[in-house]
């Protein structure tokens, strides 16, 4: 999690110096996919900021009306963000370009554009360079999209998509700028704008599935439920698992309930000595496992 907020911390920073610049430039180019970068810029810097809110909350000490914890705030501000960069981010750019692609403005110099999107780059570049770096860290070798569906911590990857989708709208403004500047056709100018919030879509939509199925709660993965299951009929005192449910209450701490049959003759103190031993053995093995609740069956 530290290494989370490393990015994000470089990420916060980048925009909010991009965004007032974007602003400015485009206000005086009369430039929309400017303008709509800078609307990107600005929707970044909140989501960083709610990030970290979410971040602290989940910190938060379980009390009597949440016994397991705050972690699933995490889950929730994660899933704010992307709507946020699919309503105020992507909506609004591609609201942005169709008017001004209906109505086309003649862009001025774009001089102090071009100034802004390589300042720009460099800042998002530099971010989302630091951003892939620490999510390296987390995802031990495994493919990137594997270890994106796997992850348990939205922070870790939301990141890098938003620093992505960054670069790759700003490429995009850069060249159709230049373009339309060029041969003078404005209509291109909002056209930019409608790519840059397609592509905020397209990330939006994607940090929602993943944010929304953690918060609905999304349970351990069926590999890591045969190792539990091994684990617990390795006990003399089990007949077999008979089913497992679980829960992540944050990127660090899940919630195990354990339905199990054991030997007939066993009688009340030797089934709960064996509860004991399981319970040990399984967060021992398993140390994000935080909860282990044993029913016999």
């Amino acid at each position: 999690m530290a290494n989370n907020r490393k990015s994000i911390y470089s990420a916060l920073a980048a925009n909010l110096l991009i965004a007032v610049t974007k602003f400015i430039a485009g206000g005086f180019t009369n430039s929309s996919s400017m303008i709509s970068e800078g609307i990107h810029s600005t929707v970044d810097t909140t989501n960083q900021i709610l990030l970290l809110y979410g971040i602290k909350r989940s910190k938060k000490a379980a009390d009597e009306s949440h016994p397991f914890g705050y972690g699933k705030e995490l889950y929730f501000w994660s899933f704010v963000v992307s709507i946020l960069i699919f309503g105020l981010g992507g909506a609004l750019s591609v609201y942005q370009g169709i008017l001004h692609i209906i109505e086309p403005e003649v862009m001025k110099d774009p001089f102090w554009n071009y100034i802004v999107l390589i300042l720009s780059l460099i800042f998002e570049g530099t971010s989302l360079i630091i951003s892939v770096k620490e999510f390296n860290k987390t995802r031990n070798g495994v493919r990137w999209w594997d270890a994106i569906i796997k992850s348990k911590d939205p922070s870790s990857f939301l990141v890098v998509f938003e620093d992505g989708a960054a670069v790759a709208g700003l490429t995009v403004v850069m060249i159709l700028m230049g373009i339309s500047h060029a041969f003078g056709i404005p209509e291109l100018d909002g056209v930019a704008s409608i790519i840059v919030g397609l592509i905020l879509v397209f990330v939006s939509l994607i940090l929602a599935r993943e944010s929304r199925s953690l918060l609905m709660g999304e349970g351990i993965s069926p590999e890591t439920r045969e190792k539990i299951t091994r684990l617990a009929e390795q006990d003399d005192a089990v007949v077999r698992t008979k089913n497992i449910l679980s829960t992540y209450q944050s990127p660090e701490e899940i919630v195990l309930v354990l339905i199990i049959d054991f030997e007939d003759h066993l009688d009340t103190e030797e089934i709960t000595e064996a509860v004991l031993r399981i319970r040990q053995t399984v967060k021992h093995a398993f140390p994000l496992v935080r909860y282990v609740i044993i029913q016999p069956e």
